[in-house]
């Protein structure tokens, strides 16, 4: 028979075992894949809208290949995976890393491409549609910062097959950051805060040339003005809409509608 003291020693033992076999990583079974393989299963789960599946293997892939190109195409993928993820935080930090360690490459006008649609879709919002509420009633840091990405993309690099696409979501974010002041300026209007709805509008007319909020921000300042008993202005405003839009429906028949957004174009 045992003596206690045994006992103890086994006990022990036994514990420390245990206590080792418990601390003991799980295999990593792409310890023997290679950077391709690991590249090529990343992209297939990503394919496969695996997202939580692909971040951990291009994670991997980019400490493996580290100071390679294919360590550069694994952060964009990454990026690309946590935007899919509905994880823009996390897609721009990882941009952001990208563009510091790799200012030359030649990814840069994707990394940008993919900076300027992350934070234009973020501040549309998936519930955009459902609510009709366009690009112009929320808050614009991430227009702005979406544009930016894009002017930054178009400047650099004018040949990119990115460039039409960044183009056209410049022209609609300058519309919409005039809209967005014509919001305000008809909020303003309706509370009868003439004078500020004439500055907000007028931010809109001098700020964003040529874009279609012209229109109802010239209606909202020719109104002010006739609210505020000033026939002048109120004349002036209204021929200098007149001779910019001819055809104005606002003159006809006052604010528009808000069932057919003007803004649906993606």
């Amino acid at each position: 028979m045992f003596g206690l003291s045994t006992l103890r020693v086994i006990s022990c033992a036994s514990l420390l075992v245990l206590a080792a076999c418990a601390s003991k990583p799980a295999a990593d079974r792409t310890d023997t894949w290679s950077p391709n393989k690991i590249y090529a299963e990343g992209k297939d789960e990503a394919k496969a809208g695996a997202w939580d599946k692909a971040i951990p293997l291009f994670e991997k892939l980019e400490g493996r290949a580290a100071g390679t190109p294919l360590a550069q195409q694994a952060q964009l993928e990454k990026a690309f995976a946590h935007y899919k993820a509905n994880e823009p935080a996390q897609a721009l930090a990882t941009i952001d890393r990208f563009k510091k360690l790799h200012p030359a490459s030649a990814g840069m006008d994707y990394a940008l491409y993919l900076q300027g649609l992350i934070n234009f879709n973020d501040n549309l919002g998936i519930f955009g549609f459902l609510a009709k509420q366009d690009l112009s009633e929320r808050d614009q840091n991430a227009a702005k910062e979406s544009f930016e990405a894009f002017k930054e993309l178009v400047t650099r690099f004018p040949d990119s097959k990115y460039a039409p696409d960044s183009r056209a979501r410049m022209t609609y974010i300058v519309n919409s950051l005039a809209q967005y002041e014509v919001h305000v300026a008809r909020y303003y209007y309706t509370r009868n805060a003439y004078v500020a709805a004439i500055n907000r509008a007028q931010t809109a007319v001098t700020d964003y040339q040529n874009v279609p909020a012209s229109e109802e921000a010239l209606y909202i300042i020719m109104l002010s003005y006739d609210a505020l008993n000033m026939p002048q202005l109120r004349d002036d405003t209204k021929r200098v809409l007149e001779k910019n839009f001819p055809k104005s429906e606002f003159l006809a028949r006052g604010f528009k509608s808000k069932d057919s957004p003007w803004w649906k174009l993606w």
